[in-house]
């Protein structure tokens, strides 16, 4: 019967003791509810916990569908050793963690799935709530008093929040793709307004809603309401939840509303594993690097990979990274974590091959900083600046290209990327959309398999002129780092100068391989087409759901004319890139 009980139901399946919805009370009087999963011997166990707003009862296999069913196609070993009866959206799986001694804690977080409340997306209170679970967890009769926190995405990104708020008896975190900063790494890049939150509140968050009920689906495991018991109108449901994204378009300066959602990474001082995506433009990159440089922890990894949002961290190796981490912090096991270098990188090359390498810091220590400026004559880049005519393009269309010479030899490139640029516009703004692109020499584009986009370039970055503006104070040559406080708007036909950050990158160019800095006026797309199945709820062209085309953000009268980019003398643009020497 699917009902809520004061104190949970529990049942022995697969070796494990599992009580579904346990009540865990907060200070206001809303109750939230957890599904926890237990070794099946009594005993004190640290703990996984986790708490967002995807519903804890959604199977991954229901709720995402394609997905799942392109990871175990390309990676098998996701589904040995397990049913995968438990398995949800971006959490770990029970029936691989359990057995080795952890308890799986899984909170529906406030107003979502099985808990009541209003939805207020990385909120100061929804973090307090994270924190109290925290504590909560920790008091429990089969808890040792060590909870660790681990999952992707929204289970990453308020993993930097609630660490901030230092928890007593939280003891280590790790971070799998998740963003830091609301503002520059989520909701507006650059500046410019992301419509990833349009897709993803309506399609993943708002239709797991507590009180969806009867019209939403069911626990394969259970039979329970995912988000019930209680089915509510809509006109309540309309009234328990704040759009983020509406809150977004509101709000084009960066300001309380963000910062509340921005964790103070000083403050973050528990042991931390940061796991970020090469091809996670957008949201699942930047965030992990920046987080992991600015986190006050004295224990601290960096880990960088490829391919898909997912896989990676089901994989037996991702589950092998994981367990080696908090084995150590949890368990007190020697797990040759003292021996994990400070970062640990998946070399990129073309085809999907990775080579892993450790190294002692980031960016790297040996790296040749270069600079390679444009040539508006042979669209080329070059070591030395060839001041030129202004060069127009449409905004609308695909822009401007500029190549490195081929080389004979390989090229590896790593680290992070800024380019000055020079523009001007009809208008008072202009919207700034770089790609880099890698093209083999039969002049096909060599695409990688992206965290939210199977066919994605090498890197991405964005900037709108009137929020040009530096802090001076944290900006550094190879990333620039905008105020975003206020906007400074263009005088048309005039031009400005412009320092623009594009997200770090990896890969290893092969001889015959052709570079290019592509400059655009709307995002990047390739020509392959959509790549969406079924029942992916966004466009997969190249940048998947982190579009920039929202009218009241960037209206056709301001950003749909014609840029120019400047090249006369004293405005050479330039692309730093940051070259990696080869292993003597």
């Amino acid at each position: 019967m699917d009902q809520l009980t004061d104190t949970g139901r529990m049942e022995n399946i697969l070796g494990m003791r599992v009580i579904w919805d346990v009540p865990i009370p907060m200070d206001d009087g809303i109750v939230l509810r957890a599904d926890i999963f237990l070794p099946e011997d009594e005993g004190h166990y640290p703990a996984i916990v986790t708490t967002g707003p995807y519903g804890k009862g959604l199977a991954f296999q229901d709720g995402y569908k394609s997905s799942w069913e392109r990871m175990v196609a390309s990676y098998p070993d996701i589904e040995e050793g397990s049913t995968c009866a438990f398995q949800v959206w971006e959490l770990v799986d029970p029936e691989k963690w359990v057995p080795d001694g952890y308890a799986c804690v899984r909170i529906d977080g406030r107003g979502s799935g099985r808990s009541p409340g209003k939805i207020e997306l990385m909120s100061t209170r929804e973090i307090k709530d994270f924190h109290d679970c925290i504590e909560w967890a920790a008091a429990q009769p089969w808890s040792n008093g060590k909870i660790g926190l681990n999952g992707i995405s929204y289970y990453a990104i308020n993993q930097w929040l609630v660490a901030a708020t230092q928890p007593p008896h939280l003891a280590a975190i790790c971070v799998w793709e998740g963003a830091t900063d609301w503002y520059r790494d989520w909701s507006r890049h650059g500046g410019i307004l992301s419509q990833f939150d349009q897709v993803w509140y309506k399609g993943q968050v708002a239709s797991v809603q507590h009180g969806v009920g009867a019209r939403g689906a069911r626990s394969r495991v259970t039979g329970d309401l995912v988000s019930g018991p209680e089915t509510l109108s809509q006109e309540v449901l309309d009234a328990n939840r704040i759009n983020c994204y509406d809150e977004e378009v509101k709000r084009p300066l960066d300001g309380p509303y963000y910062r509340e959602r921005t964790a103070d990474h000083a403050k973050i001082a528990v042991p931390l594993l940061s796991a970020a995506n090469w091809g996670g433009m957008g949201c699942h990159l930047r965030g992990n690097i920046e987080g992991y440089l600015a986190a006050g922890s004295a224990q601290k990894w960096l880990e960088v990979h490829g391919n898909t949002h997912f896989a990676p961290f089901y994989r037996t190796d991702g589950i092998e990274l994981q367990k080696r981490f908090f084995g150590h912090f949890l368990k007190g096991e020697d797990t040759g974590w003292d021996r994990q270098p400070p970062v640990q990188l998946a070399v990129r090359h073309p085809g999907e091959q990775f080579t892993t390498r450790a190294e002692q810091e980031w960016p790297l220590a040996r790296t040749q900083w270069t600079r390679f400026y444009l040539d508006a004559e042979s669209r080329g880049l070059s070591t030395n600046p060839e001041p030129a005519a202004p060069v127009e393009y449409d905004t609308m269309g695909e822009g401007l290209m500029f190549s490195l010479p081929v080389s004979d030899k390989e090229v590896e490139i790593t680290g992070p990327i800024a380019a000055r640029l020079f523009v001007s516009s009809d208008t008072t703004d202009v919207d700034v959309f770089l790609a880099l692109r890698l093209f083999d020499p039969e002049g096909k584009e060599v695409l990688f398999i992206g965290a939210n986009d199977p066919r994605m370039c090498i890197a991405l970055g964005w900037l709108r002129a009137s929020h040009r503006k530096l802090d001076t104070e944290r900006s550094l040559p190879y990333r620039p780092y905008h105020t975003h406080d206020e906007a400074w708007p263009l005088v048309p036909g005039e031009p400005v100068e412009l320092m623009v950050e594009i997200l770090p990158t990896c890969i290893v160019i092969p001889p015959g391989y052709r570079l290019a800095l592509n400059i655009r006026g709307k995002d990047y797309a390739h020509d392959q087409g959509d790549a969406r199945g079924p029942d992916d709820i966004y466009t997969m062209t190249g940048v998947g759901p982190f579009l920039h085309a929202e009218p009241r953000d960037r209206p056709l009268s301001v950003f749909g004319g014609k840029n120019r980019l400047h090249l006369e003398a004293g405005k050479e643009p330039y692309l730093l890139l940051p070259i990696i020497p080869p292993a003597k």
